[in-house]
């Protein structure tokens, strides 16, 4: 026996000893001895019978693998024959300009949506109806409605639409406060308009944030590596119980597996709103800021948690806002005790219950600290 051989065959008896199918295998245990007498090539040592077999497994998945594997494609076919009626292409008429004759044309555009109640609302994402003058609705079974847009709010890319008739099965938000980072995500859509399909894999990460196509800053996003291409948007992103934990909203194209949702906590807020307000009420304060770095004596001097602020280049008059006594030149360092270091920090304080509430701001004026109040109005 050559030394090339000697090697294979303790690769082998090591393999057969840690197998328990191979060790209760009369037919190993015979190939053995006719290996070890030099009357049977390696080759000739591996249970025929087994790896004709069409249902035979590699002995390196275990029974327990098996059954997680069937567990997880039992559960990936359950919530898709639940969510799946649910779900709907939406299919909308936008005015463009032709390149050629730079005349008004119509075009086509297409995304996803998912129904969140009886009588028709669903939720969308802004970016897929913007600016559309016809929006069509289909369903799985092939029924098609016209639908009337209910509110959008471009702030967090959600809308709400809605349609009248047809039996219509509604999904649940989940509450996304509770998701963990390794949870099964499922995404439902109409990617590139292929009706209702369907990709998972698991909640990357939590927390992210995104920039709004108006410049502000979605918070609480979710990251996910469910595939998702154009005509996802809108779509719903579900856990293994079928619950809306993310309306999906935006993918890296540059990248593979980086893929975003909106979470399902700040999805249903958003929708409650608009479906009872039509829009999002948000306050301002009538300024245009930027955010600016801080002196390490200005911090020390003033005692200050924050190495940022937002310094005030522009005070706009407005007779709903009440924004006197701040001037130009001050860096908003505070606002109702909570540090300030930048603009988009200022966006998620002034919400729906500061408007028409007097407010109190620290600012740093000529180096100092110096407390203000100030009445925002809603932003229109």
């Amino acid at each position: 026996m050559t030394g090339r051989q000697l090697f294979f065959y303790f690769i082998f008896v090591i393999v057969a000893i840690q197998s328990s199918t191979f060790l209760h295998d009369s037919t190993v245990q015979s190939t053995l001895s006719a290996r070890i007498s030099g009357k049977m090539d390696w080759f000739d040592c591996w249970d025929k019978t087994k790896m004709s077999n069409t249902n035979y497994l590699p002995d390196f998945i275990s029974n327990s693998d098996k059954q997680l594997l069937d567990a997880y494609s039992g559960t990936v076919t359950g919530v898709v024959k639940n969510a799946s009626q649910a779900v709907v292409h939406i299919k909308v008429l936008k005015t463009g300009i032709h390149p050629g004759t730079k005349k008004p044309i119509d075009q086509e555009g297409s995304g996803s949506g998912f129904v969140i109640s009886t009588d028709g609302y669903i939720v969308t994402n802004n970016h897929v109806i913007e600016n559309a003058h016809s929006i069509k609705v289909a369903f799985g079974d092939g029924m098609e409605f016209s639908s009337d847009l209910i509110g959008a709010d471009p702030s967090t890319d959600i809308a709400i639409i809605k349609v009248y008739g047809g039996e219509l099965r509604p999904l649940q938000f989940a509450n996304s406060d509770l998701l963990e980072p390794g949870q099964i995500a499922i995404a439902i859509g109409n990617p590139m308009g292929l009706q209702h399909t369907v990709t998972a894999g698991v909640v990357s990460a939590l927390g992210r944030s995104l920039r709004a196509n108006n410049g502000r800053l979605i918070d609480d996003v979710i990251q996910t590596d469910a595939a998702l291409n154009p005509g996802n948007s809108g779509g719903p992103l579900v856990n293994s119980e079928g619950k809306v934990i993310g309306v999906n909203t935006a993918v890296i194209s540059s990248a593979q597996g980086l893929c975003f949702a909106v979470s399902a906590n700040l999805a249903a807020h958003i929708s409650g709103q608009l479906i009872i307000h039509g829009r999002v009420k948000r306050a301002q304060l009538g300024i245009a800021a930027q955010p600016v770095k801080l002196t390490p004596r200005m911090i020390g001097a003033n005692q200050l948690k924050t190495n940022m602020g937002v310094y005030i280049f522009e005070i706009l008059a407005d007779a709903d806002i009440y924004n006197k006594q701040l001037k130009v030149g001050d860096i908003i360092v505070e606002f109702e005790g909570e540090p300030v270091s930048t603009v988009d920090n200022m966006h998620k304080y002034l919400n729906e219950k500061s408007i028409g509430r007097k407010i109190g701001l620290t600012v740093l004026r000529g180096g100092r600290k110096q407390a203000v109040e100030a009445i925002p109005a809603e932003l229109k």
